[in-house]
């Protein structure tokens, strides 16, 4: 299997368009499964996908752009990928986001200096990554929960070459780890879950995470049948964070400034509308400590959200939301100078600040009757106009009584938007990083605090579990 950086710099040479583009990524995995305390299956793979992006140009503002993926690793695919790319951009119709190329001096001098080691071998990982977590799960396997979950484990790394010279490479490894414990039988059963994001698994705790799961499927001890209806209840990090996730999936300014998203308004959008008195500011930054991402765009298509022309250029930390305050909508280079606004990307990442100090056991004691949820399972949008959500609580509804937790109760379907969460928030609590139960195969790396909502609206009861 050729190098890498010698696929990019030979597909740029057999190049025939007016511009050209490659990404190769090397994808190393490793995961590890288990079911009813007992180990199941483990392994690991090794893939590459890689795609060319052709570019006709008509003028500067003005062109046709082909894409063609591969996972072939033979080099003699090369050239028929290239001219692939190249006859699907000869019949593709005008782009409507072509703008000029980044020219390597546009990004020379970031602060991440991302042309380093462009000659360098592809991160690895193997099962040997487990090897902590395995050894701690052995030890509640002897409990008498059951026990089921999963691993997992990527190390990508990306290379991206233009025919402009542009030359960027990042490494981005990914972890996480989800247990399921269970308790009881039939009408008795009991199930609670934990799952934590990870880069390398040295950070990843896994006897706290088993005393928290043996913690929940006590409270479940007790039961308690409940209406529909608003109740008073704590959201976890990992739930809001499935929230706010899809929120800033929807925050792209074409569809605000067209009257498509809850980030409408007439005349407008709804930057700088006030959603929160708690000074809340959600973001994403390509640095933040244990959550960084590849901080440069490096996509094959284009979307409403990101531009192929884009490639190559650096990402910022943007505040969607600064200290309550609606700050920022996603706006490729073409649709920001269309709308005038200021070009920003997509984060992959997720962060929310400005809440108190307390952590979840500090609210729940200081809550006099309420619900505490786990995670949010199921979602789907049901107005994209306010951005209505519904879904499934799972895993663990809890009973607070007093401002201690006196049991669990059945689940419920919900019907709420977050950005009407946001403006009924009554107490945000610390920070910390968490792991979304519902988009983690799409998005991990968030850091969320336990939020408060006086009547979070539990529309139905659900049979599941």
């Amino acid at each position: 299997m050729l190098p890498a950086p010698e696929v990019v710099e030979r597909a740029l040479r057999a190049s025939r368009a007016d511009e050209a583009m490659v990404i190769v990524t090397d994808a190393h995995e490793a995961s590890l499964r288990w079911a009813g305390n007992s180990m199941t299956t483990n392994g690991s793979s090794v893939a590459r996908d890689w795609a060319v992006v052709a570019i006709f140009r008509n003028g500067p503002n003005a062109a046709r752009v082909g894409s063609v993926s591969s996972t072939s690793v033979d080099p003699a695919d090369i050239e028929y990928v290239v001219r692939a790319a190249e006859e699907a951009a000869r019949t593709a119709q005008p782009a409507k986001d072509a703008v000029p190329l980044l020219d390597p001096a546009a990004v020379a001098g970031d602060t991440l200096d991302l042309v380093l080691d462009w000659e360098g071998t592809p991160a690895t990982t193997d099962i040997g990554v487990f090897t902590d977590l395995a050894r701690d799960l052995a030890v509640g396997f002897d409990g008498a929960d059951r026990l089921y979950g999963f691993a997992h484990h990527q190390m990508h790394s990306t290379w991206l070459g233009t025919s402009t010279g542009l030359r960027r490479r990042w490494v981005q490894p990914t972890g996480s780890v989800e247990i399921n414990g269970k308790r009881g039988e039939g009408s008795d059963l009991a199930s609670a879950w934990v799952g934590t994001g990870t880069t390398d698994f040295a950070d990843v705790d896994t006897p706290a995470l088993l005393a928290e799961l043996a913690r929940r499927l006590d409270w479940s001890k007790r039961r308690v049948e409940l209406p529909a209806g608003r109740y008073e209840t704590l959201l976890p990090p990992s739930a809001v964070a499935d929230l706010m996730i899809y929120m800033a999936w929807t925050m792209e300014g074409r569809g605000a400034h067209e009257g498509h998203t809850a980030f409408s308004r007439a005349g407008g959008t709804r930057i700088g509308e006030r959603l929160s008195a708690i000074p809340l500011t959600l973001y994403s930054d390509p640095s933040a400590a244990g959550l960084e991402y590849r901080p440069f765009v490096a996509t094959p298509s284009s979307s409403e959200s990101l531009s192929v022309f884009d490639n190559g250029l650096s990402a910022q930390r943007t505040d969607w939301v600064r200290e309550g305050v609606i700050e920022s909508l996603v706006y490729p280079r073409a649709t920001a100078a269309e709308f005038d606004a200021p070009v920003t990307l997509p984060g992959e990442n997720l962060l929310m600040a400005g809440g108190s100090e307390a952590s979840l056991s500090d609210m729940i004691a200081r809550t006099e009757r309420g619900l505490l949820l786990t995670c949010l399972w199921y979602i789907r949008e049901v107005d994209p106009a306010t951005l209505l959500l519904t879904g499934l609580t799972r895993d663990g509804v809890y009973l607070i009584e007093n401002g201690e937790v006196t049991g669990a109760v059945n689940n419920f379907r919900f019907n709420e938007s977050p950005l009407d969460l946001l403006r009924r928030v009554s107490e945000a609590g610390r920070t910390e990083i968490t792991l979304p139960r519902e988009w983690k195969d799409w998005f991990t790396r968030t850091a969320m605090p336990a939020l408060r909502i006086p009547d979070f609206h539990m529309s139905s009861v659900s049979q599941a579990t």
